[in-house]
């Protein structure tokens, strides 16, 4: 293949490849060297067997991130504590864009997108996220349309949806965010508690490197009391520590940070008017895309 034609394929479609590969690993890291290693491939591919690029390309994501998550299974058996979906800086106009059409799915629906095997990971993110005919998707994965209708509608039922319940991938106001740092710099158990379901659950992922809560905490006054016993001093001499808000997954999350850089990240799941679930990276291995 020529190098100038690689390159504009290159430019197309990085973007669409990079959001398929990103959702179905959960990994920034992984979704980048994947979407490398489908490009470097593509400079051997004969022409002729690129006449309809987008799917081939994005068939060539799918495979690559199937095999990834069929090996991740295990290592994530043997992970320290919960693991989490690397948190993604959407700061830039592709991402801006793409939450505007609705092709990034939410922080929260990643955390459960863990529950579904690969092959119905990729058959929900193209349907869901990318806006996939089933049509598209049978020929991507190489199976009947049939089946790949059953593949999405036992997908939804893992993540606890009716089959024609869309996800809902629209931005959190950013108000919660805001309430939420205040409260946490005030040390205020009234507004936390204001602000938490009763149910609220809080996940961490230290991954064996930071410290963090190794199982998740449940009920809002347990959430709120941890919370301010612990994430608090993260701000308690300004000199050193700092929040802020920033988009993050397309989404407002909120960045903890040192003199050294991120050292937390704080992704909030809102549900009627509560904050149902809290989820704190602090894995360092998973913060390095949102340290700018």
């Amino acid at each position: 293949m020529q190098k100038g034609y690689a390159r504009e394929l290159y430019m197309q479609y990085k973007g669409l490849l990079f959001k398929l590969a990103y959702q179905l690993t959960g990994s920034v890291s992984d979704a980048e060297d994947v979407v490398q290693d489908v490009f470097l491939k593509v400079y051997d591919v004969p022409p002729e067997r690129l006449a309809e690029p987008k799917a081939y390309l994005c068939k060539m994501v799918a495979n690559r991130c199937r095999d990834l998550n069929k090996s991740a299974r295990k290592k994530r058996e043997e992970y320290f504590g919960e693991w989490l979906p690397e948190p993604l800086l959407s700061s830039d106009e592709d991402l801006s864009e793409a939450v505007a059409r609705d092709d990034l799915l939410s922080y929260a629906m990643l955390v459960l997108l863990e529950r579904l095997s690969p092959t119905e990971r990729v058959v929900f993110v193209l349907r869901e996220a990318l806006g996939f005919e089933y049509r598209e998707i049978a020929e991507l994965i190489d199976k009947s349309e049939v089946n790949c209708r059953k593949l999405f509608s036992r997908a939804s039922a893992k993540l606890g949806r009716e089959d024609d319940k869309s996800v809902s991938t629209e931005a959190a106001n950013p108000e919660w965010a805001y309430s939420f740092m205040d409260a946490l710099k005030q040390g205020s158990m009234d507004r936390m508690l204001a602000l938490l379901d009763p149910d609220a659950v809080l996940v961490a992922d230290g991954g064996g490197k930071a410290s963090a809560a190794v199982k998740p905490i449940r009920t809002g006054e347990l959430v709120a009391r941890f919370l301010l016993a612990t994430l608090a001093r993260f701000v308690s001499d300004e000199g050193h520590s700092s929040m802020e808000v920033r988009r993050l997954n397309g989404q407002y999350g909120i960045l903890f940070r040192s003199s050294e850089g991120v050292h937390t990240v704080g992704m909030l799941h809102v549900e009627d008017g509560a904050i149902r679930n809290l989820y704190v990276v602090r894995n360092p291995d998973k913060l390095a895309h949102v340290g700018d």
